[in-house]
């Protein structure tokens, strides 16, 4: 199906556009996080250790960031419906050869096909975008973003069938769900010819825009609410079981309290950053994130201290609740600011967004792949699990100390001079 150049597209078919791009991106990211349960089984099917754990759950993440680049600068030159399409048709086969594999190996090499499926985010948010207007831009790409609830899919799903009929049954399963899914998006999607970017520039020529240091900054930004989203999405559920010492379907539903408002709730993050800016979203956000991680951070803890009635004993640490309730908050954060960075991008880059989409993703990909190796390799060496949160902790200071210098130091937001923001204004009235 396609729109004719000349005419402009219909709300009708935008919105078709819209409704199963984000279909489609939800089933893509139940794929991409399968091992975040799965893994679980395979683990102790397999002896390994964290570090080994952390490597076979990332090792999707990887391939699925490297191609992001290629798929954002496919989706300006061809059309994201084709590129799409073809995207879930290519993933449909390693998938359902997953359940063969019987050596560690065998896991790494599978999981990098299975991996592309999470390029197609930087296929559907420019292919989304192109489709509104520039002031629902942001609240499009919301809603196509709440498609990384997927996570939280696949911590419903993949649970229950690996209880009841063993793990090797999820790959088969996921397999017909995304072919099946590729179908009903190639008959409900259209293609508009206005949409495509008519450029002959090579993959190296539009990869400088690396150079650009607002976009290495934006990858930073996205490196933590993206990149610690996926990595703590593919982290939490055997966190759970190891802290807690909970059963693999309420250590997944617990989990999902964080990867379901960070999926969900993405929507919302758009239409914030259209009504009060990309700026001030992403500012609060960064904030909120450093504090729950600082929170989580703390190991559980006893200390002994003399007193005059002797020796007491005091424990100090989260309990699954006060945990969960945290992880909750956070994963609300990282759903705000993960529209909120492509928000600076549709407004910084509208005429490239499928290029530099592809390559702030890749940012983010690449954060999602090397975090949860680090939490495995840091839980190792230290044998305290909530050092994944101290890491990733150092990795918001970063930003935090980013975003003041380049941008709320030069704005003048926190002096007498601050202009008063739109979100002010609002409470004003």
């Amino acid at each position: 199906m396609s729109t004719s150049p000349s005419s402009p597209p219909s709300p009708s078919r935008a919105i078709s556009v819209l409704v199963v791009s984000t279909l489609a991106f939800t089933v893509c990211f139940m794929v991409w996080m399968m091992f975040g349960v799965i893994g679980i089984p395979i683990k102790k099917q397999l002896g390994l250790n964290a570090t080994e754990f952390g490597l076979l759950t990332a090792m999707p993440v990887l391939t699925g960031s490297l191609i992001r680049v290629p798929l954002g600068i496919w989706t300006d030159k061809f059309g994201g419906r084709i590129v799409f399409f073809s995207l879930m048709m290519a993933c449909v086969l390693p998938i359902w050869l997953m359940s063969y594999a019987t050596a560690y190996w065998h896991f790494l090499v599978i999981g990098a096909f299975v991996g592309l499926a999470g390029g197609s985010f930087s296929v559907g948010t420019p292919y989304v975008a192109r489709w509104f207007p520039k002031n629902r831009q942001g609240f499009a790409m919301g809603v196509f973003g709440a498609g990384n609830s997927g996570a939280a899919v696949n911590k419903f799903v993949a649970p229950a069938l690996v209880v009841a009929f063993g793990w090797t049954l999820v790959p088969h399963v996921y397999a017909a769900v995304l072919l099946g899914t590729a179908i009903l998006f190639w008959f409900f999607s259209y293609s508009d010819e206005t949409h495509l970017v008519a450029s002959k520039a090579s993959f190296v020529s539009q990869l400088k825009a690396l150079r650009d240091p607002k976009v290495l900054k934006y990858c930073q930004y996205y490196s933590i609410v993206f990149g610690g989203y996926v990595a703590l999405s593919l982290w939490m559920v055997q966190y759970y079981v190891g802290e807690y010492g909970l059963d693999i379907r309420i250590a997944a539903l617990l989990a999902a309290c964080f990867s379901l408002p960070g999926g969900v709730l993405r929507a919302i993050g758009g239409w914030m950053s259209d009504k009060y800016g990309a700026h001030a979203v992403t500012w609060w956000v960064l904030w909120v994130s450093w504090i729950c991680l600082f929170l989580l951070s703390y190991p559980q803890t006893d200390f002994s201290i003399q007193t005059v009635d002797g020796i007491k004993t005091f424990h100090i640490g989260l309990n699954v609740y006060a945990f969960t309730a945290l992880m909750f908050t956070l994963g609300i954060a990282f759903a705000f600011g993960k529209a909120s960075v492509f928000k600076y991008i549709s407004d910084d880059y509208g005429q490239n967004i499928g290029t530099i989409s592809g390559i702030v993703g890749l940012a983010g990909g690449l954060g999602g792949f090397v975090l949860p190796i680090m939490f495995g390799a840091l839980m190792d060496l230290t044998g305290i699990r909530s050092s994944a949160f101290m890491l990733m902790y150092g990795v918001v200071w970063v930003s935090l100390i980013w975003m003041y210098w380049t941008e709320v130091r030069r704005a003048e937001l926190m002096g007498d001079k601050a202009a008063p923001s739109p979100m002010s204004k609002s409470f004003a009235r």
